[in-house]
């Protein structure tokens, strides 16, 4: 395994984005159980970017400015409803004392669908995993498959440590009526942000 390729796809993994702040939401919305189903949902949402880079699915994205356009303002329109939920504090943001296995489906789903929705992933990982496969590699295919399932098990990995850490503060929070008021707040303009960001998005 490349120790350069391990090293960027931290640095990709440990900045802030969509996945990680759901995580850190749902952790301080419901507890640790609920952070851990939010990175495994996040973590279930790249499979179909790392398929569509495998398979050049991506490329057609990339080429098809109507498929890109409507697979984004899905997202953007997701991301927007995630930051009506944090400001609603309605559901699988909404606080309670503990999570319900039903519930935890719902996160789970949730998580997906947030990174699912994002068309830049597929355009991400179809520029970033070929640079790590060497043009004699004797089947590149399985190398991005071993590539890929490194990647998933650091974003999960990062994910729940992100969401373990909120998760364990979250008692010293719920305590604090407007510590949770600023908090839901800050989580509803990082998703309203990270929705005008992939607005102005191009392919």
């Amino acid at each position: 395994m490349s120790w350069s390729f391990l090293i960027t796809s931290l640095i990709v993994i440990v900045s802030p984005g969509t996945g990680v702040l759901y995580t850190l939401a749902a952790a301080l919305a419901r507890g640790s159980r609920a952070s851990i189903a939010a990175a495994f949902g996040c973590t279930l949402g790249i499979i179909p970017h790392m398929a569509a880079a495998m398979f050049g699915l991506a490329a057609v994205l990339h080429a098809s400015a109507v498929a890109f356009a409507v697979l984004k303002w899905c997202g953007v329109a997701y991301l927007l409803y995630m930051s009506w939920q944090a400001v609603r504090e309605s559901g699988a943001l909404a606080v309670a004392g503990h999570i319900r296995e039903r519930s935890a489906g719902r996160v789970i789903a949730t998580g997906f669908l947030i990174n699912i929705l994002n068309p830049k992933l597929s355009m991400f990982f179809l520029a970033f995993l070929p640079q790590f496969i060497s043009a004699d590699e004797a089947s590149p295919l399985a190398r991005m498959l071993e590539l890929s399932g490194w990647f998933m098990a650091m974003t999960f990995v990062v994910f729940v440590i992100y969401g373990l850490f909120a998760a364990g503060v979250r008692e010293h929070v719920i305590a604090r009526p407007k510590v949770m008021q600023w908090l839901r707040r800050s989580f509803a303009a990082g998703f309203a942000v990270l929705g005008a960001r992939l607005a102005f998005a191009e392919r």
